[in-house]
């Protein structure tokens, strides 16, 4: 990303330094509410250029980190109507899920996935930012500008529906999730390292 030659050195070196802490994280972020790595990619590539371009007033936030994740969540929301609009109905989105990765549960990572794609996005945002992300209630509050009661009662639906359509697993749908957050099950980059 090449960045504007007038904004001032600090400024600049400011975002760079923001980029290259959370460039990764925002990508699974994406990834994990879209289900497909190269648009996850592209997304967290576009958040970031719209971070940058308001980065005088980002940088001033009390939370800068939420108010970008906030940008992905909302591009993902966007991404996700288009593909609605465009193809009609939502069950043709397992299309564009990439299935060939690697990891010690194939299946469980392939049914958490698919069981995703099924949750209304509020829901599968809350349930991200919980526990793939580990976020607090209130942080996960902020970053989808909610009331904190807003996210309790998503999160806790989102994980009892999520748990009804994984039905064949072992765990809980927290400790499903939690297995992206601790690295037991990343999904794959395009390089084959885990996002």
């Amino acid at each position: 990303m090449s960045l504007d030659g007038s904004r001032d050195e600090t400024a600049r070196l400011e975002f760079q330094d923001f980029f290259e802490r959370h460039h990764r994280e925002l990508a699974r972020l994406a990834y994990l509410l879209v289900g497909d790595p190269d648009t996850a990619d592209d997304l967290a590539a576009d958040a970031l250029v719209a971070a940058w371009q308001r980065w005088g007033h980002i940088r001033d936030t009390d939370h800068p980190l939420a108010y970008v994740r906030r940008i992905v969540v909302n591009m993902c929301n966007s991404r996700l109507r288009a593909l609605v609009r465009e193809r009609g109905r939502l069950p043709t989105l397992g299309a564009t899920v990439d299935h060939s990765t690697d990891g010690p549960d194939v299946p469980a990572v392939l049914d958490v996935r698919a069981a995703l794609r099924r949750l209304p996005a509020r829901k599968r945002a809350c349930l991200v930012l919980r526990y793939a992300f580990d976020l607090s209630e209130q942080e996960t509050a902020r970053v989808l500008g909610v009331s904190i009661g807003t996210v309790k009662s998503q999160t806790s639906r989102a994980a009892a529906e999520l748990e009804r359509h994984l039905r064949r697993g072992t765990g809980s749908a927290a400790d499903v999730l939690s297995g992206y957050r601790t690295g037991v099950m990343r999904p794959q980059d395009r390089s084959g390292r885990g996002a």
